[in-house]
């Protein structure tokens, strides 16, 4: 119990400390309030940015592979003029595919067209069409918002029905349900059967933007489309494990070489593409990210952590006498350490708060796309960081404060 209360009279004491010399706190603070800054600024842009990827690429589907005439990497060994030569994946495939894969719990062809004007009356805006078959909803989100889904017969018979994203809703058809409603889109008329939910602009807009997008049965996008841009993109969806999708690739791999004709020897003509790929390339860039807030950071920092140390052995300096005073009523080492100590701590702790505020007035500001939110755990390190720079910085000038003689720290000038 005399621990607990020695302990909070320390506490009290460095807090009055600290209020007596505002001035002198508020610069010492400065250099830990642009470390904390800097650093978590950065954790919360690459958190930031991560979780916005991740949002795009849930658009494209988890546990999926695309066959593709391209591969997804780009390097100084890519060899383009390799690719070049591949002949483009058909729809005749995807049919094999279908019928052959084993491990799939879906496959889908699509094949997209974009900057296409579509129209309706006096409204008129470009879009991206993509045709797909029936299952493109188990491979990646079509969040219906108004109408429903393709049906089999639909998709079957290659009837002229669409669904919209949210963007295309509000311009073609302005204060009204467009459910049910016409439009051209190449000079077709095609009919409204459902409209996406809003998803907003992100970084990576992969497989495009839903907000501005029509999706279309398969066989009416080759009726308009194909004549001129032959290409087509297989969809496949594997079970959810990683093994379970290393399967697939490789019955995919072994599918498409007997398909194509390709002997032992031969390299495939033919790309499988994971979404995990885009993260992965685009990972390097957060670690440089993050290693560039460690350091400014850290060199901030550290010349604040030199400043709060200066400034402890001044107020040990100045307050050695009432140091000698307490010492000499009987006040026990630890009590003497914890004052300073605290002072220290609670200094850092000031600026790091400090640091954070500024972040959290950051993540206000419109950065296009890109929404900014501060974190619990990013706040939990920037407190934790400031903590331990309050205990390295404050620790041996209250050790030495502690050890004084009172005899002589009394006689003290």
């Amino acid at each position: 119990m005399r621990f607990i209360r020695q302990t909070f009279e320390s506490f009290r004491f460095a807090w009055q400390a600290l209020r007596s010399n505002l001035l002198r706190t508020m610069l010492s603070l400065l250099g830990v309030t642009i470390g904390i800054f800097a650093i978590i600024a950065v954790f919360t842009l690459v958190d930031s940015l991560e979780r916005n990827i991740k949002e795009s690429l849930s658009f494209i589907g988890d546990k999926v592979v695309y066959v593709e005439k391209w591969p997804w990497s780009f390097g100084e060994d890519y060899q383009w003029w390799k690719y070049f030569q591949r002949p483009v994946p058909t729809y005749n495939e995807y049919r094999f595919l279908s019928e052959k894969l084993e491990n799939a719990q879906a496959v889908v062809a699509m094949a997209f067209k974009g900057r296409v004007t579509i129209k309706n009356n006096n409204n008129s805006m470009s879009a991206l069409i993509q045709g797909t078959t029936l299952d493109y909803n188990k491979i990646s989100e079509v969040p219906i918002e108004q109408g429903r889904y393709f049906t089999q017969q639909e998709v079957n018979i290659s009837r002229n029905v669409t669904i919209i994203g949210s963007d295309i809703a509000e311009n073609l058809f302005p204060g009204q349900d467009p459910v049910g409603k016409t439009f051209k889109i190449n000079g077709l008329n095609f009919t409204v059967i459902g409209v996406q939910r809003k998803k907003g602009e992100s970084i990576l807009n992969v497989g495009g933007n839903p907000d501005t997008k029509c999706l279309i049965p398969y066989g009416a996008f080759a009726k308009m489309f194909h004549s001129i841009n032959p290409n087509i993109t297989i969809s496949i969806k594997g079970y959810e494990s990683d093994e379970g999708l290393q399967e697939l690739e490789s019955e995919i791999r072994g599918l498409l070489r007997t398909r194509r004709g390709l002997r032992p020897l031969q390299d495939d003509n033919f790309a499988i593409n994971r979404p995990e790929a885009i993260a992965q390339a685009i990972s390097g860039i957060f670690v440089v990210l993050t290693i560039a807030g460690w350091v400014i950071g850290g060199f901030s920092i550290l010349i604040g952590g030199f400043g709060i140390a200066n400034i402890m052995f001044v107020s040990v300096k100045e307050r050695t006498n009432i140091i000698g005073i307490q010492k000499s009523l009987g006040a026990k080492n630890y009590f003497i350490l914890f004052q300073f100590l605290f002072e220290a701590v609670l200094l850092s702790l000031v600026g790091g708060l400090a640091g954070i505020f500024l972040v959290y007035l950051l993540s206000f500001m419109s950065l296009g796309s890109l929404d900014l939110v501060l974190t619990a755990s990013n706040i939990a390190l920037g407190l934790g960081v400031s903590s331990v720079i309050g205990v390295l910085s404050g620790i041996i000038p209250a050790f030495s404060a502690s050890r004084l003689d009172p005899v002589i720290a009394i006689r003290a000038k």
